[in-house]
């Protein structure tokens, strides 16, 4: 029924750039949060950034000045740019989007699939 699908993941050295992006597809009626966390091997699942359906915007004190999470609402895709890349930027990026599947009806949260993000040491 939704799928968010997730690109833009690489490797890359230490100060050069990335844009993940997230497109979600399916039965959507409304994208409320959209959202990107980080996993590392071991760790749990941290938030990166959020914005919500009004463009306020949230970040992580780590990726706070060199990150930038945008939302295009009529293509229900959130992006990520990420800017002078760190070796602890790296981990399993996963999108999160909370949305509703039909009008008057409850609000799901789903994942994308990961997209690996290295920074070559």
């Amino acid at each position: 029924q939704v799928q968010l699908v997730e690109s833009g993941g690489g490797l890359v050295q230490p100060g050069e750039s990335l844009r993940l992006s997230c497109a979600a597809s399916g039965s959507i009626f409304s994208v409320n949060l959209m959202g990107w966390y980080r996993q590392v091997p071991g760790e749990e699942r941290e938030l990166v950034a959020s914005i919500t359906k009004g463009n306020s915007t949230n970040y992580a004190d780590s990726v706070k000045g060199r990150f930038t999470i945008s939302r295009d609402s009529a293509k229900n895709t959130v992006y990520l740019q990420m800017n002078s890349l760190k070796p602890e930027d790296t981990g399993v990026y996963y999108c999160n989007v909370h949305l509703q599947r039909r009008m008057g009806g409850p609000f799901f949260s789903y994942w994308g699939q990961g997209t690996q993000v290295t920074l070559s040491s």
